[in-house]
Parts: structure tokens; C-alpha cells; sequence
């Protein structure tokens, strides 16, 4: 839910909660330094005491404070999780947690209580009072925790975690079935790519949105004003929040149409199966990583997996290697396969189908193999003809399916 109106107070917690944050942090680092041990349980036992010597941290709920130290022990946490991985030879990042910013800080928590839904449209947080919000749609389930935030353009969001009964596992009653039974579970195989975001075994496409490229123009302008104006001044915060604004809208068209995605998917299918490709290794193409960023394949996989498990269903990630040139149903590797050639003929058993279709079958197909569940057997469609994938239209546009329309998923 957003939040269109809020007072100096909350800004003010933000600001106590951020210095609370770089205190626990310098003070770990001077513990390590001198030898003493310092963790989360200590510092959370020195919290009376902060509040003693500074009464101005009295006016933050206790769940708040307590959530700061929480967020540093799990940067602490994946700090030396990445570290253990660098060890063993993996090629990750592991930088060192860092102090906060004031642009780098910008939500609090509260956790299990000091909040409450009012009927009203108003939502009471203790020490802050009421506040005025705007849902987007009702709340089903236990409210577990509460976050404000506030993103980069200066606007304020309410998000809700909420617990709700897990439906039964759809998947779970094939378990026991007979392997003439698998191919009664709707499964498919997606390809991600960037002449089409997605393409499905079952024959759908998405065009290509290129949203950063659609507002490159408007990005530019607006930096080279940006640019030009002086460090501290009310015109250079006014240009950067201009700037935020376009990449702001950025993001939201990309989640829009990831949500869009991966509700059809979830909804439809029963065993979903992606490509387990390394993004960011990926990306370090600088003459595709504008495309690849835009395309976000990396979310669509992420919403959809979590749609999956509230809806019982299944996803899994395959390894990539020549799901192209690999038949799909014969098995034989075409190795002579370019990448400019758009339709596999296999040279063992003489099958013409499209690239993208063919690799979404295999990806399929080692999908259901990875988890035990065996291959299905071939249907007609993926054997017959050049297959024509159908094209999806990208968010905004009005989208229409013989099955089911997605609907637009938001999240609170």
C-alpha cells in the first residue's frame, strides 16, 4: 500500500535508526580490532542503556531498534557466507559491510506488533501515530511484519507480510503414480532470450519490450541536467529526483510484465523448467548488457518461483548447455548449429522446428528427468511442422489467451 502523506517524525526515525545502525557497525569493527566478541544478543542487551543516554531514541519502538541490529547480523552473515565461497574457488563478491548513507537507509520494521489496520484506510504504527495509506487490495492472511519505506523519489510505501495456509501440493499426488501417468502433469520448458523474452514448449512468445532503451532519451537529457547543477543545491536534488522518477517507472514497467509472466505460467502448468544461465557473467558483454538488464529474466524466474509455492506447483532450474543444437526428439547434437540459424534440422532424423521451440522442449524434458519423474512421451504438435510461436503483447497492452488472461499481480 502507498503512503501520500507523512510527517517530519518519520523522517526523524529514519535518521535515529540509520545512526543507530552505523554505531553497531563501527562497534563491531572496533571489537574485532581489540580482540572482544561482539554479536547480535550483546548489542541488543545495550539497547536500555542507548535509550538512557539519548532520550531522543525513546521515541522509537523497541521491535524498530531491535530490527536494526537484525539487518546488520544477517549483512555480517552473508558477508562471511561469501567469504567461505571465494575460499572454495567460486567467483563471488564479498565486500565488507558498509556504513549507511542518508539516501542509503530508507525503511523500518516493525515485527509480530505495534501496528494495526484500521478501517478507516489509515494504519497505526506506534510511536508514529496514524498514518494515511492508499491500499492497493485487501489483506488475506496474519500480518506478521510491517516496512515503511521510502524509495528513491521521496515516496512512501507500506509492505505487508502476511502468513497464509499453504494450498495442498499438486505435484504430491504423482508421486505415487506410474510412469504412464507423467504426462498427465502440465509441464513446460521456458527459454529465456532477447528476440523474445520468454518462449514456452507450448508455443508462446513475448516480443521484446526494451524499456530502457524506450526512455534513453529522456534518461539522457535528464542526467545531462543533473550534471550541470551544483553539489547541495535545491535545483540538483530536484533534477536527481526527476532522474529517479524515470528509472523509476523503468522498474515498474519490468516488474509489471514479470508478474504478467510468471502468473500465466503458474496458472496454466504444473512443472515449470528454466534455464539455470549465469547472468552475471553474462552481462560483462557490453554489447548485449543493456538488452539483458532490460529483459529481467533473473526477476521473472524469482516471481515465479515464489507463485509456485503458494500455488503447489513446481519449478526447476536445468542446465543450459546445448538445449539449441541438441534434438529434441531424437537427442542428436547438431555442433555445425550458428546462431543465425533460426530453424534446427536435425541431420539424424530429418525434423524442422524452430530454434527457440526445440531448446524449450529440452529444457522441458531435463526438467522432468532432474526430479524423477521421467520424459513424457512426444506429442504430435512438437514433431509435425515448422511450429509458429504466439506472440504476447508487452505490459499496458491488452492481452488475450485461449486459456486464461493474466492478471496484473501487485505486490503491497
Amino acid at each position: 500500500m502507498s503512503v501520500r502523506c507523512t510527517d517530519h517524525h518519520t523522517n526523524n526515525t529514519l535518521d535515529l535508526c540509520r545512526d543507530l545502525y552505523n554505531a553497531t557497525l563501527q562497534q563491531r569493527i572496533y571489537a574485532y580490532r581489540s580482540g572482544k566478541n561482539v554479536n547480535y544478543n550483546s548489542q541488543q542487551d545495550e539497547l536500555p542503556e542507548i535509550k538512557n543516554a539519548f532520550p531522543e531514541y525513546r521515541s522509537i519502538h523497541s521491535l524498530v531498534m531491535q530490527d536494526v541490529g537484525r539487518r546488520l547480523d544477517k549483512v555480517y552473515d552473508s558477508f562471511f557466507r561469501r567469504m567461505k565461497e571465494r575460499r572454495k574457488g567460486k567467483n563471488v563478491r564479498a565486500g565488507f559491510p558498509r556504513f549507511k548513507y542518508p539516501d542509503r537507509y530508507n525503511s523500518i520494521t516493525y515485527a509480530q506488533s505495534g501496528f494495526k489496520i484500521m478501517d478507516n484506510g489509515h494504519v497505526w504504527l506506534s510511536r508514529l501515530g496514524k498514518i494515511r495509506t492508499f491500499m492497493h487490495r485487501s489483506i488475506m492472511g496474519d500480518i506478521k511484519t510491517i516496512s515503511v519505506k521510502r524509495d528513491s523519489v521521496g515516496d512512501w510505501f507500506i509492505t505487508l507480510s502476511v502468513e497464509t495456509c499453504n494450498k495442498q501440493d499438486k505435484l504430491g499426488e504423482f508421486e505415487t503414480t506410474q510412469d504412464t501417468q507423467f504426462q498427465s502433469i502440465k509441464s513446460i520448458g521456458v527459454d529465456l532470450g532477447l528476440n523474445s523474452i520468454i518462449t514456452t514448449s507450448g508455443g508462446m512468445q513475448t516480443n521484446p519490450t526494451q524499456f530502457l532503451r524506450k526512455s534513453g532519451k529522456k534518461l539522457t537529457k535528464a542526467h545531462r541536467h543533473l550534471s550541470r547543477k551544483k553539489k547541495g543545491s535545491g535545483k540538483r536534488r530536484r533534477s536527481r529526483t526527476r532522474v529517479a522518477k524515470i528509472h523509476r517507472k523503468m522498474g515498474r514497467q519490468r516488474d509489471d510484465l514479470s508478474h504478467k509472466l510468471s502468473r500465466n505460467l503458474v496458472e496454466n502448468h504444473d512443472f515449470i523448467a528454466f534455464e539455470a544461465l549465469n547472468i552475471m557473467r553474462m552481462m560483462k558483454n557490453h554489447h548485449l548488457a543493456k538488452s539483458i538488464a532490460d529483459a529481467s529474466w533473473n526477476t521473472i524466474v524469482q516471481y515465479t518461483t515464489y507463485k509456485t509455492e503458494s500455488a503447489g506447483n513446481e519449478v526447476v532450474l536445468v542446465d543450459p548447455r546445448n538445449t539449441s543444437k541438441q534434438c529434441s526428439k531424437c537427442g542428436y547434437i547438431k555442433e555445425s548449429l550458428k546462431l543465425s540459424e533460426r530453424i534446427f534440422h536435425c541431420d539424424s532424423c530429418g525434423i524442422e522446428i524452430d530454434r527457440y521451440i526445440n531448446a524449450t522442449i529440452n529444457i522441458r524434458n531435463r526438467g522432468l528427468k532432474s526430479v524423477g519423474r521421467g520424459i513424457p512421451e512426444v506429442m504430435p504438435v512438437e514433431i509435425g511442422a515448422l511450429l509458429k510461436a504466439t506472440p504476447v503483447a508487452e505490459a499496458g497492452s491488452p492481452l488475450r489467451y485461449s486459456r486464461s488472461k493474466i492478471t496484473s499481480s501487485i505486490t503491497l
